[in-house]
């Protein structure tokens, strides 16, 4: 198959194309589970085979794709003619940032893989997280598990021949309580790690991972349903993993996508309130906090080896001690972004051009965006020294201002911190601000004590849309003078 598809790949470099590249996926197989109330609600299984051609014609991409490669010459046509239809529209020329083509192949680091694990066991597994989900505070529990496995081949004009294995593991549990008055609370966990091991089914097998959560989840959902109601005030807000990454992911991630700062994604939740004249000069945050775009993890849905311009993984600053250096990029935006600036903000490409499937065109889409850890101790110690604050975690709801300029998240849990000591726990937290002056507000970061990487299945990007995976590893970090309970 992948004599033929280099042959069509040459035959329509023969006809005029400009550049061309093929994304087979001999096999792409995900399962799901879910456990609802004792019972399993469903239990997925597919498996698909397709191919996705781009092609690029008089400066405008044309692309198609096929779930069989029985016809392959029609496919390249499609693609090849609506790249020619395309160029006649043409408002900017696509010019492709150098590279240098390249022969490799990658597979995600994974021992036992999910998808050939006995279903039974899978059942029993779940089975046993509902079990001890089943308590007294708990009117309805979920448990919920997720396993892809992609083979994925890339070839393009240049010459390049990629071959990538990519295996994920997402798991999930939540629980549920109804108070007095008839509303709800709820608290939930997400399977995470510190970014090293692996990616299979032993993530599952070690209890700590997510098993041995459950108690802990349980409890704390019982101590919101007896809590007051968060108080309306300003303080400083302690943000724990689960929902610090999330922080990161909507107002800095979402934020430094370059095809949304290039004005592309405007169609589908909005742009970035980022200007190229922004990068070496923005104060984004303050001196604690540095960002960057890290592929290279060993275990996290963000790390792929390679991406879908064939460049292979890095891990780059985006943010240096609170000044604006990068931002997140492909081949196609560097060079457009360097050309509307007059000068060379970006040396090359960030390696971030990814498709979730191979009938999608890649995009610009977040790695593991990250925080690295800092200098100000254990959770304990930013306890410690705070004065008037409020410890947050888990994600209930969020709003985000249409350039990313703006936000508000809604919390599962809160504690609150008066002179230096956790106090009770008060339910239906929320805090809110404007994104540059949050970020300049940032007074501790965390060592790697309390870090942890999450991982996300579901950033959504694009018209048609793409789910795409990938991870956040961050620490505990506090803000000063924040807006919350409204």
């Amino acid at each position: 198959m992948k004599d033929k598809i280099k042959a069509e790949i040459q035959r329509i470099k023969n006809k005029g194309a400009e550049y061309v590249d093929a994304r087979y996926f001999p096999k792409a197989e995900t399962e799901t589970l879910l456990f609802l109330q004792g019972n399993l609600k469903s239990n997925d299984r597919k498996t698909s085979v397709g191919i996705g051609i781009r092609v690029l014609v008089g400066g405008a991409w044309g692309f198609a794709a096929a779930s069989s490669t029985d016809n392959l010459q029609e496919v390249f046509d499609n693609a090849y003619e609506n790249a020619k239809v395309a160029s006649q529209r043409v408002t900017f020329p696509v010019q492709l940032a150098d590279r240098t083509p390249i022969s490799a192949s990658y597979e995600s680091p994974c021992k036992i893989d999910p998808l050939e694990v006995p279903l039974s066991e899978k059942i029993e597994f779940l089975r046993r997280i509902d079990e001890q989900l089943d308590q007294k505070a708990v009117a309805q529990r979920f448990s919920y598990l997720n396993f892809d496995r992609k083979n994925i081949i890339f070839l393009d004009s240049d010459g390049a021949d990629i071959e990538k294995t990519i295996h994920d593991i997402f798991a999930t549990m939540i629980v549920i309580g109804v108070e007095k008055n008839g509303m709800s609370q709820r608290r939930s966990f997400n399977l995470g790690n510190n970014g090293q091991g692996t990616r299979g089914w032993e993530s599952l097998q070690n209890p700590d991972m997510f098993e041995n959560q459950t108690e802990r989840l349980v409890e704390e959902l019982s101590q919101v349903l007896a809590a007051e109601e968060c108080p309306r005030d300003a303080r400083s807000v302690i943000l724990l993993p689960e929902i610090m990454f999330l922080q990161t992911h909507e107002v800095i991630g979402h934020a430094l996508e370059l095809d949304r700062i290039l004005g592309y994604e405007l169609s589908y939740a909005g742009g970035s309130f980022v200007r190229l004249k922004d990068f070496g000069a923005l104060k984004y945050g303050s001196e604690k906090l540095t960002v960057r775009a890290d592929a290279t993890l060993p275990n996290s849905p963000g790390s792929f080896g390679y991406d879908d311009d064939g460049i292979p993984c890095q891990n780059y600053v985006l943010i240096e001690k609170g000044i604006l250096k990068n931002a997140i990029t492909s081949r196609q935006t560097v060079t457009e972004a360097n050309t509307k600036a007059g000068k060379t903000i970006f040396e090359k490409s960030g390696a971030a051009a990814r498709a979730s499937d191979f009938n999608r065109v890649p995009l610009e889409r977040m790695t593991n965006i990250n925080i690295d850890p800092g200098s100000d101790g254990t959770l304990d110690d930013i306890i410690a020294k705070t004065e008037k604050g409020i410890i947050l975690d888990g994600a209930r709801s969020w709003s985000i201002g249409s350039n990313r300029e703006q936000f508000h998240f809604a919390n599962e849990i809160g504690w609150l911190v008066e002179n230096g000591e956790k106090k009770q726990v008060v339910k239906n937290p929320k805090y809110g601000g404007d994104t540059i002056p949050f970020w300049n507000s940032l007074s501790a970061v965390g060592d790697e004590s309390t870090m942890k990487l999450v991982f996300v299945p579901n950033c959504g990007k694009g018209l048609p849309n793409q789910q795409m995976f990938l991870g956040h590893h961050v620490p505990v970090c506090k803000f000063d003078n924040v807006e919350i309970g409204k």
